[in-house]
């Protein structure tokens, strides 16, 4: 039984089905890649499996328990999400930020050791932590982003688009980071654009086209599929 299990998952705005019945898996300590052009249902997906929004059909659940369709109550069960856009608040200081991801843990000692291992991860932001959130550059603000979502305690973070508008050598940082969450233990679930890094340090992935899930795989075959290839990384091989 994999950690995290959607099933037969439908998410509808209207009359438009965003994802159509989509089932995957998320196994503990993997890296799980979504991707997928614009518009193929990826941020919806994890908005779903977030409680963000509220699917119209099929299930998810963590350790084999039904996830809540409420936001809060999902971040309690143990899935915590870093968003597209960052979504920093801009008037609180970076530690405040981070503070901010633990409000669901009461337990003190734990809040200052999920500090210091978000400095260690990203020193950077032990540098700013007395700044402004809105004075951090674009890749220390996504740094945060992840942060306090880890600061969460998560079994599970979604990451949506964490390279979105970030330089080369950022990205290679903030990437470095996630393989460095799966030494440790960690679960991921990404959605990203940048196909070709991301299946770089990723185990498993699926690839969504209008709401269903064309190709799924370990990421080490996926990134040698002609299809994909064609599709994504630009008809080069890796």
């Amino acid at each position: 039984m994999a950690l995290l299990e959607v099933r037969d998952l439908k998410v509808s705005y209207g009359p438009i089905q965003a994802v159509r019945g989509i089932d995957l898996d998320v196994e503990e300590g993997q890296i799980v890649a979504l991707l997928g052009a614009n518009g193929a249902g990826k941020t919806t997906t994890l908005r779903a499996v977030s409680g963000i929004i509220k699917p119209t059909g099929g299930s998810v659940c963590l350790g084999g328990q039904p996830i809540s369709k409420r936001a809060c109550r999902v971040v309690r069960q143990g899935v915590s999400m870093s968003p597209e856009g960052r979504l920093v608040f801009y008037g609180l200081t970076v530690e405040e930020n981070l503070r901010a991801g633990a409000y669901t843990d009461r337990e003190k000692g734990r809040i200052q050791q999920n500090l210091r291992r978000i400095y260690g991860l990203f020193p950077v932001l032990e540098q700013r932590k007395k700044q402004q959130a809105s004075t951090l550059s674009g890749g220390e603000q996504q740094m945060l982003a992840i942060g306090r979502a880890l600061m969460a305690n998560p079994k599970v973070l979604l990451l949506d688009e964490p390279s979105l508008g970030l330089a080369p050598l950022v990205i290679k940082d903030i990437f470095n980071v996630l393989q460095e969450l799966r030494r440790e233990g960690s679960t991921i679930l990404i959605v990203e654009q940048n196909a070709l890094a991301t299946l770089k340090i990723a185990d498993y992935a699926y690839v969504l086209e209008l709401g269903s899930i064309s190709m799924s795989g370990p990421a080490a075959e996926l990134i040698h599929d002609q299809r994909l290839i064609d599709a994504y990384l630009g008809g080069k091989k890796a």
